[in-house]
């Protein structure tokens, strides 16, 4: 019992150091010099009000611009990428004439030819840049770029030689990092302000996932929104190539990122890609942060060719996500779809009072027919006030309660056809967003990842322990022997008892496990030419400390697909051997081959997982690696271990388990 109490207090120690480590940051708080900016921001903002425009038949106060991203320029894959692209700067841009084009990082994709590793590639960054130069999309538009984490895979530091983001980009010969871009447009005045939250140093992957604004990089962040509103700017918008809840930011307590940028009232929306919509799972991943501004992450163009259209009118924000070659593209401004909303900064009081319905189209061919529905009544023809705006006559006092419907019919004189229909509310009624959407969107990934891994750490030790410890209770005579009512949970709860009182077995297992929440992982080529240390809490490297993400999540699959299977096969072995089961005497290769399929899989995936982490870190990385090799040299042993068990390791459990079972006979050494 002393020998439990004192393993189960070092355990404690042990994760709880490790939890401890791994949220230093959020433990220091918020920075006081950016607390103190933050307030001042937020009171700045009280006197910051957005004058009441009507909303009329006029082309003023009208403002559009396009989004792009996770692009994904590769040298060993689909060529299509670029070739669209070109066509996308050519053909799009000319016909939709945006004032801005937001290209939201991952331009290039900078995997190896294997698809395993990963480094910059000079010719897919000479691709984007023939792609903005050739087709003078620059001179035509102003184009928008910021890093994504491909695009900082394998950079040491900034401007240095991997850094290809500086010379070949359209905006990184003038911006090291987060810049601003302000425009005026229609009588208002228009920021954008780029978020870069790459790494700095920039690993190579997988460890390469989330982002991370330093403190004095929130300091310019700081900056630029003062300048921003210094310069008389009436509506913001903000985008980055991370969402925001992907990004640490050290300095600025739990609300990260959002705490900024919700501290000013001009800010509407921001815009990210990088989770590709989780691979079509959440396709209209959009949420209304509750600091009160609009989060949109936008589709990629890498496989599924997505852009985004958005525009201010009038002081609303409204946007459209589209299918690239899908024509005509249309974007009603007034009234906007309800579910985007943006309380205390879009009123439903000009819109109450509005004359015209008010809708943006876009074709290659001349519109011959816009008609508008209004719940049931008629279609109404619209007209058109501009190249792009048609309008037409409405009374909102006759839809100023509840939910409505508006639809839209646009023809072109080449038959391309496009209906949309959406919601609108003039009373302030809210619609709720997608569950999966808010939830990753809103919730703070890193801690995701962290209860993930947490959650994996307490399911595999918690059953060890405790009957550890009970079987220690039950051979004093303090507890009665547990009575199985159940088979099932019954043979479970059997063979992880017996594996439990097998020191050989028990004390590597649970070893192994509180390594992975403490010590280093791997030592090898975080960065080409950098030496580094990885840990699950975070990795060093280059004189810099890179908090842990990704690798919580990499521990959770580690212990829940692999680990935790291998132990249940140590205890199955362990099970046969105390009630003299042999486990491969008389029979064929076969068959063994088949009793023990689950090991081999298993091990067979730690293998090739061990021969990717070579691959992406260096034969160093290989040789000196606690998780991955020396994992399976300790799984192999065990496994060995387990199906040939001593007699004598197997005494302590027939104290409580033979009584009633099988006697424990003598087992074959």
């Amino acid at each position: 019992m002393r020998f439990s109490t004192a393993a189960l207090s070092l355990i404690v120690f042990i994760v709880v150091s490790s939890i401890f480590v791994a949220n230093l940051a959020s433990l220091i708080g918020i920075d006081k010099q950016l607390s103190s900016r933050l307030e001042a921001a937020l009171n700045d903002g009280h006197n910051h009000e957005h004058r009441q425009l009507r909303l009329d038949d006029s082309p003023d106060h009208l403002m559009w611009f396009l989004q792009i991203s996770d692009i994904h320029i590769s040298k060993y894959l689909d060529s299509t990428r670029v070739s669209q692209l070109v066509e996308f700067c050519n053909r799009t841009v000319d016909i939709i004439r945006p004032a801005v084009v937001l290209a939201s990082g991952d331009l290039t994709d900078a995997k190896t030819s294997n698809f395993l590793g990963s480094q910059q590639h000079e010719q897919e960054w000479r691709w984007y840049f023939e792609v903005l130069n050739e087709t003078n999309v620059q001179n035509r538009t102003i184009w928008l770029d910021i890093r994504g984490n491909h695009d900082n895979f394998n950079v040491p530091t900034l401007q240095a030689r991997q850094d290809l983001f500086t010379n070949y980009s359209a905006q990184g010969k003038y911006h090291t990092r987060s810049y601003m871009q302000q425009i005026e447009r229609g009588g208002e005045r228009y920021a954008f302000i780029a978020v870069d939250a790459c790494l700095d140093p920039g690993p190579k992957r997988p460890f390469n996932f989330v982002g991370m604004l330093s403190i004095n990089e929130t300091q310019h962040l700081f900056n630029l929104a003062e300048q921003s509103r210094a310069m008389g700017t009436n509506y913001t918008i903000w985008f980055g190539h991370y969402p925001t809840s992907c990004i640490l930011t050290p300095g600025l307590g739990s609300g990260g990122i959002r705490n900024l940028i919700g501290r000013y009232r001009e800010a509407y929306a921001y815009l990210s890609g990088h989770f590709h919509t989780l691979g079509g799972a959440v396709p209209h991943m959009y949420t209304l942060q509750d600091e009160g501004f609009l989060e949109l992450e936008l589709g990629d163009w890498m496989r599924n060719r997505r852009y985004r259209l958005a525009a201010f009118d009038h002081g609303y924000f409204s946007f459209v996500d589209v299918q690239h070659n899908q024509w005509p593209v249309v974007l009603v401004t007034n009234p906007k779809e309800a579910l985007f909303n943006i309380p205390e900064k879009e009123l439903p009081g000009p819109v109450l009072e509005s004359t015209h319905i008010r809708i943006l189209i876009f074709s290659p061919a001349r519109i011959t027919e816009c008609q508008v529905k209004l719940d049931t009544s008629h279609w109404k023809e619209c007209i058109r006030i501009s190249r792009e705006l048609y309008v037409v006559r409405w009374e909102p006092s006759l839809y100023n309660r509840g939910l409505h419907r508006l639809s839209v019919y646009v023809l072109d004189e080449d038959g391309r056809s496009r209906v949309v229909e959406q919601q609108f509310t003039l009373d302030g009624s809210r619609l709720k967003f997608d569950f999966l959407a808010k939830l990753v969107l809103m919730y703070d990934t890193n801690k995701l990842f962290q209860a993930f891994f947490s959650v994996a750490v307490i399911i595999y030790l918690v059953p060890l322990c405790v009957f550890r410890i009970w079987h220690s209770l039950v051979r004093k005579g303090t507890l009665p022997r547990p009575r199985l009512r159940t088979y099932c949970c019954g043979t479970w709860m059997r063979k992880m008892w017996i594996l439990s009182t097998v020191d050989r077995l028990m004390f590597p297992l649970v070893g192994y496990c509180l390594y992975l929440a403490c010590g280093p992982w791997s030592i090898g080529e975080i960065i080409d030419g950098y030496m580094g240390v990885v840990f699950v809490w975070g990795i060093f490297v280059n004189n810099a400390f890179l908090p842990g993400t990704l690798t919580y999540l990499y521990g959770f699959f580690q212990l829940m697909l692999c680990q935790l299977p291998l132990t249940i096969v140590f205890a199955n072995n362990v099970l046969r051997r105390f009630y003299r089961r042999d486990i491969d005497k008389h029979h064929g290769s076969i068959v063994i081959l088949w009793k023990n399929a689950t090991f081999i899989l298993i091990m067979t995936v730690e293998v090739l997982l061990a021969a990717i982490f070579w691959h992406s870190y260096g034969l160093l990385a290989f040789i000196i690696a606690p998780l991955r090799v020396w994992s399976i040299i300790m799984n192999m042993i065990l496994w060995q271990q387990s199906r040939y068990i001593p007699e004598k390791c197997l005494r302590s459990a027939a104290t409580v388990w033979s009584s009633s079972e099988p006697k424990l006979s003598t087992l074959s050494q």
